[in-house]
C-alpha cells in the first residue's frame, strides 16, 4: 500500500511537472502578446543597421522592428550589448530575438532559426582614402588588417588572407568602430566588413575612407536569428509573416533606400547558405 502511494505520488508529481512545463511552453508568442513587448537584443556599433546618433539608438534595424512591432501589435524593447554577447544573450533568454543582423551560415542555421533576409552581407574591404597601396583585395597581402570580434565577416577575412602569398596580420577589435578608428589613424591598412556597412561608412566620411572593389567575400545575406525550439516556433512564424508582408508592400525597400541609398534583391528565406 505504501508502495502504491509512492507510485501515485511520483506519477502525480510527474503530471504536475508536465503541466507546469506545458504552461510555460504556451509559447513565446503568447508571452510576448501578454507582455505587450517584444525584447530585441543588438549591438550599437554596426551602422547603418544599429548605431548611436545624438545619443539615440538609430538605424535600419530600429525602423524595421518598429514596423514588425506594429504588425504584431506590441512595443519594441531594445537590449543593447556588445556583439559577442548577443547570441549568448539570446540563448540565456535575455531577449526574444536578435535585432542585429547576422550573416546566415550553415553552422548558424543548425543552431538558430533565421528570419527573411534584410540585406546582402557580402564582405569587402574598407581602406583609407587615397591609399594607393591597396587597389584590390589581394593587395593587403603582408599587411595588417582588422575586423570586429566574433563576426562572420572577421572569419571570412581570416580565410581570405590565409590564401594570399604573403599572409596578412589580422587584428580583432571589440567592435567595428574601434577598427575604423585604427584604420583612420594608419595603424592598419584595411577593415573587413559587410559591403552595406562599409559603403555607409565611406559615404559618411569620404575624406577618410574608401571602399576597395570588388568585394572578396562569398555571396551572403543578413537576417535576424532567433531560437528554433518548439517554444519559439509561433513567435518566429509570426515575425517571418510580418517581415514578408513588410517586404511585399514595399516598406522594406523604403527602409533600405533610406539607410543604404539603394535596395537589395534578397530571397524570402535562405535555405541553403553558401557559407
Amino acid at each position: 500500500m505504501q508502495k502504491s502511494f509512492l507510485v501515485k505520488a511520483v506519477v502525480g508529481a510527474a503530471m504536475l511537472l508536465a503541466a507546469t512545463a506545458g504552461a510555460y511552453a504556451q509559447d513565446a508568442l503568447d508571452r510576448v502578446k501578454q507582455a505587450g513587448t517584444l525584447k530585441v537584443g543588438t549591438e550599437t556599433a554596426f551602422a547603418p543597421f544599429d548605431f548611436i546618433d545624438a545619443g539615440e539608438h538609430a538605424g535600419l534595424n530600429v525602423d524595421l522592428y518598429d514596423e514588425i512591432g506594429k504588425e504584431l501589435g506590441v512595443k519594441i524593447e531594445w537590449v543593447l550589448l556588445p556583439w559577442e554577447g548577443v547570441l549568448p544573450g539570446l540563448e540565456a533568454g535575455k531577449f526574444d530575438i536578435v535585432g542585429g543582423p547576422a550573416t546566415v551560415t550553415k553552422q548558424r542555421m543548425e543552431r538558430y532559426r533565421f528570419t527573411p533576409p534584410v540585406a546582402e552581407a557580402t564582405v569587402a574591404l574598407l581602406k583609407r582614402a587615397g591609399d594607393e597601396s591597396v587597389q584590390k583585395p589581394e593587395d593587403v597581402a603582408g599587411k595588417v588588417v582588422g575586423g570586429g570580434k566574433a563576426s562572420a565577416q572577421l572569419e571570412q577575412l581570416k580565410a581570405f588572407v590565409d590564401k594570399l602569398p604573403g599572409k596578412a596580420d589580422v587584428r580583432e577589435y571589440p567592435g567595428n568602430n574601434e577598427a575604423y578608428a585604427d584604420l583612420a589613424a594608419g595603424r592598419i591598412v584595411a577593415v573587413g566588413n559587410s559591403l552595406p556597412n562599409i559603403a555607409f561608412v565611406a559615404k559618411q566620411r569620404p575624406e577618410t575612407f574608401e571602399v576597395v572593389q570588388p568585394p572578396f567575400g562569398t555571396k551572403a545575406y543578413f537576417a535576424y536569428p532567433g531560437l528554433k525550439d518548439d517554444d519559439h516556433k509561433s513567435l518566429m512564424d509570426a515575425i517571418e509573416a510580418a517581415m514578408l508582408k513588410i517586404k511585399g508592400d514595399g516598406r522594406l525597400a523604403k527602409i533600405q533606400e533610406k539607410w543604404f541609398g539603394a535596395t537589395f534583391d534578397t530571397p524570402d528565406l535562405v535555405t541553403e547558405p553558401a557559407l
